[in-house]
């Protein structure tokens, strides 16, 4: 008995924190709507500063014809992927870089004392709708390419497409809650989480091959990045594999996906009960 006991009690809490998470979110939109020529403007300007990034990819193929081995379509393929699955992340829980400024200036102790999850309070803290931008772009960036590319389409690759993006924005939301955890020690480790989550993905924009492959094993088995896109990205490509890895890791992106948010929830959890108010 003890066991559905407990499986209930967890499902209750993930209930809970999603409605929590629900009404919070819903809070911030409807204060965003309020200035609707504000919310239109961000999210154009949130748009056209991250197609920087790819108009920088464009003009580097004015002068060359492949990078990496990769040519545009296929470096826009990659690009797209990881843009799409970082912005919802980014979108749904970006806010969770701002756990370290709680921990310094006491604001967290408000969140331990309200009837909500502390994780679905940060993580829908100051909701910002205008992060629309970002997956907007990444999207149709992943359009493009899919338009352009000559691929040979098949039940599994057609099936892997959705998979890739929300297993790579699972991936990465699991990124942020762990980076989050580490704020609790570090306190000021913003920048330190903004590498392994803005960095992280412009990493995966590029291919592997134009990588050292020291690189390559750590974003695949300590930090697994190469996840979110490369392993079954190659696979629609028909690319070989970096480090000799077998062709059905192409499919394991939920499983990477659910372990990383055990470790992430985990490291949460632990960060959470080692906090310590500021005192007054």
């Amino acid at each position: 008995m003890a066991e559905p006991t407990a499986a209930r009690a967890a499902g209750n809490r993930l209930v809970e924190g999603l409605r929590a998470y629900r009404l919070i979110a819903a809070m911030w939109i409807r204060s965003t709507m309020a200035y609707r020529a504000s919310f239109v403007m961000t999210t154009a300007g949130s748009f056209f500063a991250n197609a920087l990034d790819f108009v920088a990819i464009v003009l580097m193929f004015s002068r060359v014809d492949a990078l990496g081995g990769y040519a545009l379509p296929e470096i826009a393929f990659l690009y797209g992927l990881s843009a799409t699955s970082f912005g919802l992340a980014d979108l749904a829980i970006g806010s969770m870089d701002r756990l370290g400024r709680r921990v310094r200036d006491g604001t967290l102790d408000t969140l331990l004392v309200r009837p909500a999850p502390v994780l679905a309070q940060v993580a829908a803290d100051r909701f910002a709708l205008r992060r629309l931008g970002r997956v907007t772009q990444g999207a149709l960036v992943l359009g493009w390419a899919l338009a352009r590319l000559n691929v040979d389409w098949t039940p599994l690759k057609l099936l892997l497409m959705p998979v890739m993006v929300v297993s790579g924005c699972v991936i990465f939301c699991a990124v942020f809650v762990a980076g989050a955890a580490f704020q609790f020690v570090a306190q000021d480790a913003s920048e330190v989480q903004n590498a392994f989550t803005y960095g992280g993905t412009t990493l995966l924009q590029y291919p592997p091959t134009v990588f050292a492959k020291e690189l390559v094993r750590g974003v695949t088995f300590v930090l697994p990045l190469a996840f979110v896109n490369w392993l079954p990205a190659l696979y629609v490509l028909g690319r070989p594999y970096p480090l000799d890895l077998p062709r059905w890791t192409a499919f394991t992106p939920p499983l990477v996906a659910v372990a990383c948010c055990a470790l992430a929830g985990a490291a949460w959890r632990v960060g959470l009960r080692s906090y310590r108010s500021t005192g007054n």
